[in-house]
């Protein structure tokens, strides 16, 4: 989730243009790789790259970024970005939390330990998604949609993981306690009730924070209405209402609990995807302890195309590119190529992103979206480390040359 500004499709032109080129490629690129995935693996890997493309055209169309509405509450004072993202979690909460604690058995919530490696490794990825210009999600669909910025924070993002996977053992040794979920606490209901509460108190917040700064709060039109068009052009060029993203990520996470028997993730994939490249430049990545863990070892073994995050993440940048061609955005940065400083932002920006993703277990979704989804501890704490982190980044953006 990224810098939704400057990638929000416009529906103000006189006719609905479609970059058919772009179009097409996307189409035959989904399904190509989603013929490979079949052959490569079992049929539901096919629904999970299906569900990573509509998570993917949900993201750009919906605009939806945490990086921009983190901003935009500490720059300008508005919290409409802020009270979308509170109102996902809540959603989501209160379809997966009752899921994972049904008694089926195969589904694992995100659920994680805290402590330094925690809270160290959100702080760092808060500073990232400021100076890189989005989180994992974001720079995935930016990247998708043809970001020329974004696609150097995407490759220092796969380096830094790589290196935090490398670190991640020291800091598991460092002080801090055993995952935590809040369902052992409280039960289904009560955890529930509790993380309903603790949106809430955020949003007083929020609220409160803009009405000093305006003496009003801005209407949240964009949360339930589109703008001056249909609904059917706007499901296919955007701009889409807050809501409707709301409902496809939350109906997507869903899908992933139900299919794959885990929360929708991004960034594991990164570290796979590095991974396998250095192997292929003579690295033997399983002298590292981290790559002797069964999971990380059996992905480092197997094809990408078995691995379930780096499938959807495959998905997600097809859909964006989908979407960015029906909406004839695609590479609309193209214009304005970052410079110097800039350039710097996106290198340092992705190493954060990466090692603090790491050390943070996952980004803004597979550690705070999916994490509270699962009424995880770690997640609250992954909240709050990284909007600090967040805050100093927003600092730090003007001697980047980067625009708040």
């Amino acid at each position: 989730m990224t810098d939704s500004a400057v990638l929000q499709p416009s529906l103000k032109q006189p006719g609905w243009q479609v970059d058919r080129f772009i179009v097409s490629t996307a189409l035959v690129g989904l399904a190509l790789l989603g013929g490979l995935i079949w052959l490569a693996a079992a049929p539901f890997m096919v629904a999970l790259f299906v569900v990573g493309a509509a998570l993917g055209m949900a993201l750009y169309h919906g605009a939806f970024g945490f990086t921009a509405g983190w901003r935009n509450l500490v720059v300008k004072k508005r919290g409409a970005g802020m009270r979308a993202q509170l109102l996902l979690f809540g959603v989501t909460s209160l379809i997966m939390v009752p899921m994972l604690h049904s008694g089926q058995e195969g589904m694992v919530g995100a659920v994680a330990p805290v402590g330094l490696s925690l809270v160290v490794g959100s702080f760092l990825f808060g500073i990232g998604m400021q100076l890189g210009g989005g989180c994992g999600s974001g720079t995935l669909f930016t990247v998708g949609a043809g970001n020329i910025r974004m696609v150097v924070t995407l490759v220092f993002f796969i380096a830094g993981a790589v290196l935090g996977s490398i670190h991640l053992p020291w800091w598991l040794g460092q002080p801090g306690f055993d995952p935590v979920s809040l369902v052992n606490t409280f039960g289904v209901s009560g955890a529930i009730f509790v993380q309903l509460i603790a949106l809430g108190l955020i949003t007083c917040w929020v609220n409160r924070i803009e009405h000093k700064a305006h003496d009003s709060i801005e209407r949240d039109e964009l949360l339930w209405k589109s703008q001056d068009h249909g609904v059917f052009r706007t499901l296919l060029s955007g701009h889409w209402p807050f809501t409707w993203a709301i409902l496809i990520l939350a109906a997507g996470n869903v899908l992933t609990l139900a299919i794959s028997g885990a929360p929708w993730s991004i960034t594991f994939a990164f570290n796979v995807w590095g991974a396998k490249a250095l192997e292929m430049a003579g690295v033997q990545m399983s002298q590292f302890e981290f790559w002797q863990w069964d999971y990380p070892a059996m992905a480092l073994k197997d094809s990408v195309l078995t691995n379930i995050p780096s499938v959807m993440n495959f998905g997600l940048l097809l859909g964006a590119m989908l979407a960015a061609g029906l909406a004839s955005r695609f590479n609309e940065s193209s214009g304005t190529k970052p410079k110097g400083r800039q350039v710097l932002a996106a290198v340092v920006g992705g190493l954060l992103l990466g090692y603090g993703a790491r050390l943070g277990f996952g980004c803004n979704v597979g550690a705070l979206f999916s994490g509270i989804a699962s009424a995880s501890l770690h997640a609250w704490v992954w909240f709050a480390s990284a909007f600090v982190g967040s805050w100093i980044g927003i600092q730090l953006r003007p001697w980047f040359r980067l625009p708040n």
